[in-house]
This record gives C-alpha cells, sequence and structure tokens, in this order.
C-alpha cells in the first residue's frame, strides 16, 4: 500500500529531474573563424593590491594601464535585452588602471568601440563616459554596451593615451 501511494511522487520526481536538465543551457561553441581572447601561459597579474585572479571562470586581461576580466570560454552567452522592446544584447563591463580612483575622478574618460568581425552588424553602442565605481576592496571602472547581433566581436576600451582590444564570441 504504501508503495502505491510513492510512486506518483516517484513518478513525478523522476520527471523533474529530466526537466531541469533538459533546461540547463550549455556553453555555446566558439566557431574557429571567431579568433577570441584566451587566457595565455603567462596570464597578466594585476599590481597590489588588486586581486591576483578574477572570479573563477574568468582571466585578466590587459596592463597595468588597462585591464578587464573576460570569461575563459571566449564566450558572451544569454545576454539580457536593455528593456523588453530592446533588440540589442547589454553587456557590463568592468575596467581596471592602477591608480585610479573612483572618488576624484567619478567619470572617468574611458569610452568603449567595437565592431562585428564576422560579418555586417549595425555599430556598437556605449553608454559613453564610463562611472567610476569601488566595493570595500576594489575601485574600477564601469560602461555598459549594446551589441546589435550576435557573433564575432572586437571591443577596444580607451582610456586616455591607452586602449585594450579584445575579441568575444557573442552567443545566444
Amino acid at each position: 500500500m504504501l508503495f502505491t501511494r510513492l510512486l506518483p511522487v516517484l513518478c513525478c520526481l523522476s520527471l523533474s529531474t529530466v526537466s531541469v536538465a533538459q533546461k540547463r543551457p550549455s556553453i555555446p561553441h566558439v566557431p574557429s573563424s571567431c579568433p577570441v581572447t584566451k587566457a595565455v601561459d603567462h596570464p597578466f597579474v594585476p599590481p597590489a593590491p588588486y586581486a591576483e585572479k578574477p572570479s573563477v571562470g574568468q582571466f585578466w586581461f590587459g596592463t597595468d594601464r588597462l585591464w578587464t576580466t573576460l570569461p575563459m570560454t571566449g564566450t558572451w552567452w544569454g545576454l539580457p535585452h536593455y528593456t523588453p522592446t530592446d533588440p540589442t544584447y547589454r553587456q557590463k563591463l568592468p575596467f581596471w588602471r592602477q591608480g585610479y580612483d573612483p572618488h576624484t575622478e567619478p567619470q572617468p574618460n574611458l569610452t568603449v568601440t567595437g565592431r562585428r568581425i564576422d560579418g555586417p552588424a549595425g555599430p556598437l553602442q556605449s553608454d559613453g563616459k564610463a562611472n567610476g565605481s569601488w566595493t570595500k576592496d576594489d575601485q574600477f571602472i564601469m560602461t555598459g554596451i549594446n551589441l546589435p547581433t550576435l557573433g564575432c566581436w572586437e571591443i577596444t576600451g580607451h582610456y586616455e593615451n591607452d586602449e585594450l582590444t579584445f575579441v568575444i564570441w557573442v552567443a545566444p
């Protein structure tokens, strides 16, 4: 009798587990035609007091004059739209620079440009000048970009006389 009452529960648990497994997105494959920026054998390590390693699944890219974090996969995927009616794909981009102080430069002169390199696309849209941001232990420059299409993108951050360029695959 107990087994008969548990059978519907066991059935539903199995179906729920299968449904959850099917909904889990997988990391999209980067085509060989997209030369994404990858972590190198001797990756950039920011100067003190910045963290030696970024978040899990990320790597530092750049120089002490300007750096950012990039995904180990070379892919930004599942990006949201800025608004429900906006067709572009939104990404927030943090940049760091040795000695940057958001209290003395709340609107740093950092701009971001980009172009799709694997096909036609409208221009990348950016927030314009960035904003100074900080946490208890970190000071950085934050900006946002809107990508008009998916695909292979070359993106460049410009700050004063320095620039940092990387290639990223943008997938659904």
